[in-house]
């Protein structure tokens, strides 16, 4: 399990999610439990994860977000 925190000018949410999908700037791409650190910039698109089995999304402008030990930040636009 992963600990989602996204921030956005207007809130903050966190959620327990099995896994992530992002837009990124360069390509799409999913994060599950244990993956490597990263930061990558987002485009325009779909924020997606999973959690307890339900798939779950909000539309993005674009933003950043940073993965370390199984904590993911998001810095968006709506």
């Amino acid at each position: 399990m992963m600990k989602l925190h996204i921030l956005t000018p207007e809130s903050s949410r966190s959620i327990e999610a099995e896994a992530v999908f992002f837009p990124g700037t360069r390509s799409a791409f999913e994060v599950l439990p244990s993956h490597a650190p990263i930061i990558s910039t987002l485009e325009a698109g779909k924020l997606r994860w999973r959690a307890a089995g339900k798939e779950e999304s909000i539309d993005i402008r674009g933003g950043v977000m940073q993965l370390e030990n199984d904590e993911i930040k998001v810095c968006a636009q709506l």
